[in-house]
Formats: structure tokens, C-alpha cells, sequence
């Protein structure tokens, strides 16, 4: 159990949406529990960490007045998820109480050459650390028994959670100890740094079917359901009334809130699903509950796959979608 545990439902009590999406991300459990490299909570050793009421308030705070969050991200504006992710993490920890951010996406080259780039330079009580940042989404299968990570595909099908993790351990992890970045690394005064990784997400279970976690998951990962689109009508009948509807992907992190005039009706659901071409990606869906406050709140997540899904496509190892 970690301090921040206690905050795990605040990301539900905030209004605004990037202020929504920094607090999960800040207190969302990791995929796994078990990695084959070192996983460390960025604000492990920082007071928000052991006194979660201050970051409670820092949060309450911004979703008061957001301005300087939303100034932040508008400096560097971006469309892929897991840079939005990453863009999040630097806005918290350099406003973290005894956390130095010392480099962030510093890139390593040689000879002209980019080997690559260390997300996280950091220094903290516990020493000085290179951190790679990853959120993901990957789907289990149906007819396995969803052991083997090799067997959880993100939603595109060409990423797999295997790949992920020898990305993470062979590649990016090790950079930072190579000699190629000695130089940049003596720039910023940094001796030997701890390499850790951090893999926050959701995993998503086939419908109708079972399907164990991947080994080493962690007890508490977030989770939701994936189906095919013929299997759709099927899907509802088996579902209490509800209000659904799908997420833009900048929007996947947090808990969806959707004001009152916001809600899709179920005859614009429907127009959507029939204005949906054939080889559509994968579509997230949510859906919402009234909350006391007048909006909507999601209950549960799906994703909404092809009816080929995954295909015959090779899979790949791909950064953060």
C-alpha cells in the first residue's frame, strides 16, 4: 500500500478536465507489480508522497484556477496520449516539493546520431534518477489464458505488452548508463543514476469470455472490457440502461465527467456507430451515470474493436499511443 492510495477516488471530485487527467495520473496504480526492471513512483520521495493531503490541496487547487496548467500545455501543445502523459509528469514534478527536474526528453547522440532520449532526469532525497514514462492500453485474449504478456495487444494490434517491457529494459532503461552518455550526463553535474521505470494504464478483458492477468500485474491495475462490433447489440442487451459514448484520445486518462448538455442521446450514439467505417481503429467507449452534482460520471470502459480484430498485422514494438 502506498500514502497515495488514500487519494485513489479525488481525480472523480474534480471539475477540470486536464486537472482530472494530472491527478490520475499522479495517483492511478501501475499496470504491473512485478517488472523486469526496477518501477519507482516518481514522487516517491517527495513529500507528496508521505503527506498526500499536500498534494490533495495542490490539486484542489489547480482545479480552482488552472491557469498555469493549461499555460504549460499550451507551450508545447500535442496529440499523441503518451506524450500528453509525459507532459503531465513534468508539470507535477517541477512544481514538487524537494524534486529537482534536471532534464526532460534529453536526447543522446553520437556522431551526429540520436541513440535516443531519457525522459526524467531527476534528483531527490534518494539520490539521483533516469525514469521512462509510459501509459498504455492493451487488450487480453480470447481464447488464452492471458498469462503471457506476449498475448496482450494494444488496441491497434502491432504493439504488445512484451515488446513494451524489452523495449523498456533493453533500449531505454540502459541508455543512460552507456558511455555515449557520459558527456551529457556530466553537463548536468549527474554521477550514476538509478534507472527505473514507471508503466501506468489499463488493461481491458475480452467480453463473454474469461481471461487471467498478465503475469505480474498488479492486484489493483485499472481495467475494462473489449468487444467486437458485431458483438454490439449482444453487449447492451446484457447491460442495465445506461448512457454511452465514445471518448476522444486525449480524453482516455482520467475518468470521463460529462456535463448534462454534453450527453449523447442514444439516437446520436447509434448515428455514429452506422457512420463508422468498416475498417475503423479501435473506438474507447465509456459509460456515464448521473452523479449528485448534475453530471455524468463513467462507470465502466470498453473498447469497440473491428470485426477482424487483430488481424494478420506483425506485431511491433511502438511507443506510447
Amino acid at each position: 500500500m502506498s500514502p497515495l492510495d488514500v487519494l485513489h477516488d479525488l481525480p472523480r471530485h474534480l471539475h477540470r478536465p486536464a486537472v482530472r487527467d494530472l491527478a490520475w495520473v499522479l495517483l492511478s496504480p501501475p499496470l504491473l507489480g512485478q517488472t523486469p526492471k526496477p518501477q519507482r513512483h516518481p514522487l516517491q520521495a517527495s513529500r507528496w508522497g508521505t503527506q498526500p493531503a499536500l498534494l490533495a490541496d495542490w490539486l484542489r487547487r489547480l482545479d480552482r484556477d488552472d491557469g498555469e496548467l493549461s499555460a504549460w500545455l499550451a507551450g508545447n501543445p500535442v496529440r499523441r496520449l503518451g506524450l500528453y502523459y509525459e507532459r503531465l509528469w513534468q508539470f507535477a514534478l517541477h512544481g514538487a516539493p524537494d524534486i529537482e527536474v534536471l532534464a526532460a526528453n534529453l536526447p543522446i547522440r553520437q556522431s551526429g546520431q540520436t541513440l535516443g532520449e531519457l525522459d526524467l532526469l531527476l534528483r531527490d532525497a534518494e539520490g539521483e534518477h533516469h525514469l521512462e514514462l509510459a501509459v498504455k492500453f492493451y487488450l487480453g485474449p480470447p481464447a488464452e489464458d492471458g498469462g503471457d504478456a506476449a498475448q496482450w495487444l494494444g488496441p491497434g494490434s502491432h504493439d504488445r505488452l512484451d515488446l513494451k517491457l524489452a523495449h523498456l529494459s533493453q533500449r531505454q532503461l540502459p541508455l543512460s548508463s552507456r558511455r555515449e552518455a557520459r558527456s551529457t550526463l556530466n553537463a548536468l553535474r549527474l554521477g550514476d543514476t538509478q534507472a527505473a521505470l514507471w508503466l501506468g494504464g489499463y488493461l481491458f478483458y475480452p467480453w463473454a469470455q474469461t481471461c487471467a492477468a498478465p503475469r505480474g500485474a498488479s492486484p489493483q491495475h485499472l481495467r475494462g472490457r473489449w468487444l467486437h462490433r458485431r458483438d454490439w447489440p449482444a453487449f447492451l442487451r446484457e447491460q442495465p440502461p445506461s448512457v454511452w459514448q465514445p471518448l476522444p484520445r486525449l480524453a482516455w486518462l482520467a475518468p470521463a465527467r460529462v456535463d448534462a448538455e454534453q450527453r449523447w442521446s442514444g439516437e446520436r450514439l447509434q448515428q455514429w456507430l452506422d457512420a463508422l467505417p468498416a475498417q475503423a481503429g479501435a473506438q474507447l467507449l465509456v459509460s456515464l451515470e448521473e452523479a449528485a452534482d448534475g453530471s455524468w460520471q463513467e462507470v465502466q470502459r470498453i473498447f469497440l474493436v473491428g470485426d477482424q480484430w487483430p488481424g494478420q498485422a506483425e506485431p511491433q514494438a511502438v511507443d506510447s499511443p
